[in-house]
């Protein structure tokens, strides 16, 4: 089997296991652990369809970085519980949620599950930096749009895409992107500058959407190619040079908020998926009594086991 890297975009995977299983299931002490055991059953499903032999849990360690909101103000403010001084500000979190995710933490370790995470930094981030480091074929598990930009067929680099749900994954690369939205994933950066994303706060260029955008890029190759013919006043309507000239204090700051980061210092991880030893076996059934995991952890568990095997 050749080896292949997984890399999880671990918030998006939890927020939807936890939408998508009833926070009646609990713990004994009636902690709410839906997000917990459809979280392992995410992985267990995709560790069972595409056999990653390493696998990380890439981490929020700041979702909404200081330097992307200096750039961008309006940057997730949405989705802005409390602003921090010092730190990162407090995301709007269901509470049921919150108090899940240190025992997710928990029971990635008790599996052997690798969790990276940067200062200051985005999952997001981390996902770019270990992607592009990669020796090994990537794939890269999220609902997060963004990330498309990674999707790089030469390098093996592919996208598994969750936002239809766990029954419907697609598996993007080049020509996925291209089909999707007329660009190449080494656009896609500069397409999602250009068209905005409201999910993230980002305003886009006013009366520049997805056809048009896909449009200039087709015709001018990147976002530097475009302005300079827009200067130029070659290769576009008056219309549109309008447009872009009026968004040209967004279009100075906006293409770093939207590229992920791809050279972070990270350290070194062996994200190996191995089986579980008799004591990690026995302290993760300890585990999974303690908060009600039952076959979600024995299931995961299982799938570990035939790693080696297959």
């Amino acid at each position: 089997m050749t080896d292949r890297l997984m890399l999880l975009d671990s918030a998006s995977l939890y927020f939807r296991a936890f939408y998508g299983v009833p926070d009646t299931v609990r713990a004994p002490d009636g902690t709410p652990v839906n997000a917990v055991r459809g979280f392992l059953d995410i992985i267990t499903r995709l560790v069972t369809t595409y056999r990653p032999t390493h696998l990380v849990a890439c981490w929020d360690d700041d979702w909404r970085p200081q330097w992307r909101v200096d750039l961008i103000p309006t940057y997730k403010t949405h989705r802005v519980a409390e602003v921090v001084a010092v730190g990162p500000d407090v995301e709007v979190v269901p509470d049921p949620l919150e108090v899940q995710v240190p025992v997710i933490r928990k029971t990635l370790d008790a599996l052997g599950i690798r969790i990276v995470g940067a200062a200051e930094h985005e999952a997001d981030d981390v996902i770019g930096t270990l992607a592009t480091r990669a020796t090994l074929p990537v794939d890269v598990v999220t609902g997060d749009r963004d990330l498309f930009q990674l999707v790089d067929d030469a390098r093996d680099v592919r996208v598994i895409y969750t936002a239809r749900g766990m029954s419907n994954l697609e598996v993007l690369t080049d020509a996925s992107v291209v089909a999707k939205y007329g660009v190449l994933p080494s656009q896609y950066a500069d397409f999602a500058t250009l068209r905005g994303d409201s999910s993230d706060g980002l305003p886009g260029v006013a009366g520049i959407g997805e056809k048009t955008a896909a449009g200039l890029l087709a015709a001018h190759g990147d976002l530097p190619g475009i302005l300079a013919a827009a200067e130029s006043g070659e290769g576009m309507s008056a219309g549109v040079r309008a447009k872009l000239a009026a968004g040209a204090p967004y279009l100075a700051v906006a293409p770093k908020v939207v590229a992920v980061v791809r050279d972070l210092a990270l350290p070194e991880v062996d994200a190996r998926l191995r089986p579980l030893d008799e004591q990690a076996k026995a302290d993760a059934a300890a585990l999974a009594e303690q908060w009600a995991l039952g076959s979600a952890m024995t299931r995961i568990i299982d799938a570990l086991d035939r790693v080696d095997a297959d």
